[in-house]
């Protein structure tokens, strides 16, 4: 890197598990400037957040429900080992039975 060049870094600077099984993530988006010392001054910093769940729960019309896992795959690594940490078996039967225990979705 020279100086005056701009670089873009991806932080995830905060992946929260709130109540039983929701996983809050924030992304931060830097846009960096690097400096005659070599040191980088932060120009701009942008956030994005998601929460994930265990499934994607969905009742039929015929009364059935369906829980599709979550897919990880496009997720950070970092959010991956909590997700997968946090999602025990234990946890996942109580999303289900949760999802199932609600009248109107």
């Amino acid at each position: 890197m020279a100086n005056g060049d701009i670089t873009k870094e991806i932080e995830y600077d905060k992946i929260e598990i709130v109540g039983t099984w929701n996983i809050q993530v924030r992304k931060a988006t830097k846009i960096m400037e690097e400096q005659a010392d070599g040191s980088k001054k932060e120009l701009t910093r942008d956030f994005h957040r998601h929460v994930l769940q265990p499934f994607l729960s969905a009742k039929g019309e015929d009364g059935k429900w369906t829980h599709t896992a979550t897919d990880l795959s496009g997720e950070n690594a970092k959010v991956k080992v909590i997700a997968e940490a946090a999602w025990d078996t234990d946890t996942k039967t109580a999303f289900k039975t949760f999802m199932e225990s609600q009248t109107t979705l």
